[in-house]
């Protein structure tokens, strides 16, 4: 055999010698695959936040219109609470009335008219403590009247000079010209005008006839009521309660917010350069509906403000609210969330 033959032998038997070369980039059935769960875990934490930003949306917005429902519960039952009260519990509801708007001079101003300490309005009609203030159409109403605490009392009162002088000093200072009050003791109560500034340490005030407006039609304190200069003489002992008198009407009002549209509103008795004015103020916004039902004692049910024939028999009130969100998108719907709530309150003057 040749060396060529053994060659060509050789050559023939061997395995021809192959090299791997190295890959590079990804197929394209790969890159899809990557794609598709690249977009499955983006769509998932797109998901997850959006569900988590709702779910924070409709958290914050029902705690907004639980808080609403929760402050306008605890300021107007307050209200309806102390409604009738003098400061005294023992007069047996004895009221004397000097001021000159009141029934007992021909007055016909609510607020100084003792004998409806509570009074409703239904639907439609606005009463007349709203003449100056926008209430929503066909909304309810509700007027109270009690004493606010003011922490101050008799030290003596003269009757020939209707001067009442406190147990406080002058830095005690809580009341002032034009202020109507409440003056108590266990045998009436009287509602009267301050027609001066109070001075002096100790604090000492007069209640008489001119200066102030409506002003008081009698320095006699007395009961009942006799709206002439002198009237009938009475002299509060030492240590009588003195109070402002609290008026507040509750109503569903226009806001001037315009991301809000309807609120609560409290319209109160102030002091306004020395005259008495019903100054409305917005109490909680977003409040869209508010219903009122009276309990006449001595029946079992409640009521509309139509159906009560002796507001002086009312001895509770049962409150609907309505409240709405502020944020119009706070529902899955997109929407505003609105939730409705009840409560009942009585008058402590009037149940045992």
């Amino acid at each position: 055999m040749t060396a060529r033959s053994s060659n060509q032998h050789g050559l023939r038997g061997r395995k021809p010698n192959h090299r791997c070369l190295p890959v590079f980039g990804f197929t394209l059935i790969e890159m899809m695959i990557a794609l598709l769960l690249g977009a499955i875990v983006i769509g998932g934490v797109v998901s997850v936040f959006l569900a988590t930003q709702q779910t924070y949306r409709t958290n914050q917005a029902l705690g907004d219109v639980q808080d609403g429902a929760r402050i306008a519960f605890d300021l107007m039952s307050r209200d309806i609470r102390e409604a009738g009260l003098t400061g005294c519990y023992s007069n047996s509801g004895s009221v004397a009335n000097v001021l000159n708007n009141s029934p007992n001079n021909g007055g016909t101003v609510w607020w100084a008219n003792w004998n409806n300490v509570i009074h409703g309005y239904s639907s439609g009609d606005p009463g007349p403590a709203l003449t100056t203030v926008t209430q929503t159409p066909n909304t309810e109403s509700i007027e109270l009247l009690g004493a606010s605490d003011t922490s101050v009392s008799v030290a003596t009162h003269t009757p020939s000079t209707s001067t009442f002088t406190l147990n406080e000093p002058a830095s005690a200072l809580t009341l002032a010209q034009g202020d109507v009050i409440i003056v108590c003791d266990p045998n009436h109560a009287v509602i009267t005008q301050i027609s001066n500034a109070p001075a002096g340490n100790p604090l000492s005030f007069k209640t008489a006839t001119g200066g102030t407006t409506p002003g008081n039609c009698s320095a006699g304190l007395a009961f009942p009521t006799v709206c002439t200069a002198a009237g009938t003489s009475y002299t509060y002992a030492a240590n009588s309660p003195v109070a402002k008198l609290s008026a507040a009407n509750w109503f569903i009002g226009n806001s001037p917010n315009s991301t809000v549209g309807t609120s609560l509103y409290r319209a109160d008795l102030e002091n306004n350069g020395g005259t008495p004015t019903m100054t409305p103020q917005e109490m909680v916004p977003n409040v869209t509906a508010m219903t009122f039902r009276y309990h006449q004692a001595p029946n079992l049910t409640f009521g509309t403000a139509s159906s009560i024939n002796n507001w002086a028999a009312v001895d509770s009130v049962q409150v609907t609210l309505t409240v709405q969100s502020t944020n119009q998108r706070a529902s899955t719907t997109q929407t505003a969330i609105s939730r409705t709530f009840t409560a009942t309150s009585t008058l402590r003057n009037r149940v045992n």
